[in-house]
């Protein structure tokens, strides 16, 4: 059985596509694992924030937890004045391709920019899909209120 998209589910754009490939050539051009290697760092992000510019990151691999590399681009936008971010890819290391983003950098993703695309890998290739598909009877959080049940 073929699992269905959802209704949000989008082919990329020549701009989804630039973005997948920032990703990949942060990863290509930082990684630390040769081929069937573990390693520090394994997989790169990049965000397109609203105004069009875009930041890349690389995870940081650690046995509590390191951030992801989704988390490092987020905050290399933010410290780059970025504000809002529309668009996010994520990419492994060594040709693995597109990678979704796991159920932490999920949560992240909807709690701070609740209308980010997130580009995924899906049975017709990869898609941009809306954060809330991702997100299924979420709590949302926020430093004002804390943890509440998502609107939906």
């Amino acid at each position: 059985m073929r699992p269905t998209l959802p209704s949000s589910a989008r082919e990329l754009t020549d701009a989804d596509e630039e973005l997948v490939d920032l990703a990949r050539r942060a990863i290509d051009e930082n990684t630390d694992a040769g081929p069937d290697e573990e390693g520090v760092h394994t997989m790169g992000a990049a965000v397109r924030a609203a105004d069009g510019r875009v930041f890349t990151g690389v995870n940081l691999y650690h046995f509590t937890g390191g951030p992801c590399a989704e988390l490092v681009a987020l905050g290399a936008a933010r410290a780059g004045g970025a504000r809002e971010i529309t668009v996010i890819a994520a990419v492994g290391n060594h040709g693995r391709g597109v990678v979704g983003p796991c159920g932490r950098d999920r949560q992240v993703l909807f709690d701070y920019h609740p209308d980010i695309r997130v580009v995924l890998p899906t049975p017709r290739g990869p898609r941009s899909v809306a954060i809330a598909d991702l997100m299924p009877l979420a709590t949302a959080w926020s430093m004002e209120g804390g943890s509440v049940p998502a609107e939906g």
